[in-house]
């Protein structure tokens, strides 16, 4: 079975209110994230997409070193003939340190920043479950004993 590797972003902005960005499609949200390219690390890659699919570069982001999620999924891929792969997608947590008013969007359709914690589901494959880690990891990063991965 292929194999491909995603990474991205969950980025907050102070406010008021506290909000992060997510990416729309059609139907669905999304974070901006992508495929690892070459040799490049799973942070490289994240903060390229960031910079590729809304414009904000790498200086406007503060990262919180002890964050990194992983989920492993089986969706089917167009590029593999409609065949299922095993993508693993790996999300790290980032803060805006400048104002940000508008986005450059090169494979979205638009963007909204949604207020923390959000008051509905999202998307319950991913977006779902990476915002409850978030919440326990905030809730729990001063416990010795508690891991992120």
């Amino acid at each position: 079975m292929p194999r491909v590797k995603s990474c991205g972003l969950l980025l907050f902005r102070d406010g008021p209110p506290k909000s992060f960005l997510l990416m729309k499609l059609p139907g669905r949200y999304d974070l901006p994230k992508g495929h690892l390219e070459g040799r490049e690390t799973e942070l490289q890659c994240a903060m390229r997409e960031l910079h590729e699919e809304t414009g904000i570069h790498a200086e406007s982001v503060e990262l919180d070193p002890h964050f990194r999620y992983t989920e492993t999924y089986f969706p089917r891929y167009r590029r593999f003939g409609g065949r299922r792969v095993e993508k693993t997608l790996v999300i790290f947590l980032g803060r805006l340190t400048r104002p940000v008013t508008t986005l450059r969007l090169t494979e979205h359709d638009s963007w909204e920043w949604v207020v923390w914690p959000p008051y509905r589901r999202l998307q319950h494959r991913t977006i779902d479950p990476l915002l409850a880690r978030v919440a326990s990891y905030w809730a729990h990063r001063d416990d010795p004993d508690f891991s992120v991965d």
